[in-house]
């Protein structure tokens, strides 16, 4: 990518996806050498622009292997907006919460694209990495307790219970 995309400024995506009320909802970005490559050899990565979220970003980076399509997609979940909202603040928010992540693998040199979803985190993370084929599902995680992740509903846990693949939880 190229110094401009790091930092910050919002190149226009690759794709975007509207509802039926045409109100954007997705929108995606390829890093430089992603092209269209899916399936197994990438890892879905949750990112939300915490630290746990780094940290499952250089976790799957390391686990991508050097095969054809390896590489990582990065997922961040936006909250639902009404459609004005939509149509800016779901590409820059999303583009702005990713900076580092997609520095640590622009730094890597492992090949990414970058999806931006509006919806539910979790059931929105779970149904990607089906779609994309996803060889499994890292997430950070944010240190609750059993007991605190059971009373508070924590992403992580329920993608544990939605994901039909692998979920990697990294503390």
């Amino acid at each position: 990518m190229t110094d401009a995309a790091t930092q910050g400024v919002l190149p226009a995506p690759a794709h975007e996806r509207r509802d039926d009320l045409g109100r954007l909802v997705a929108v995606s970005w390829h890093g430089d050498g992603s092209g269209e490559a899916s399936g197994p050899a990438r890892w879905l990565v949750a990112v939300d622009g915490s630290a746990g979220s780094l940290r499952a970003v250089s976790m799957a980076a390391g686990l991508a292997t050097p095969e054809q399509g390896a590489g990582v997609d990065l997922v961040h979940v936006q909250p639902w907006l009404n459609k004005e909202a939509a149509e800016t603040e779901l590409p820059r928010r999303g583009w702005q919460a990713t900076v580092q992540a997609r520095q640590l693998l622009d730094a890597a040199s492992v090949p990414w694209r970058l999806h931006v979803l509006m919806g539910e985190g979790a059931p929105e993370i779970a149904s990607l990495a089906d779609a994309l084929g996803s060889r499994g599902i890292a997430i950070g995680s944010r240190g609750l307790t059993a007991t605190e992740s059971l009373l508070l509903g924590s992403v992580a846990h329920r993608i544990v219970h939605l994901a039909r693949l692998p979920v990697l939880i990294v503390r």
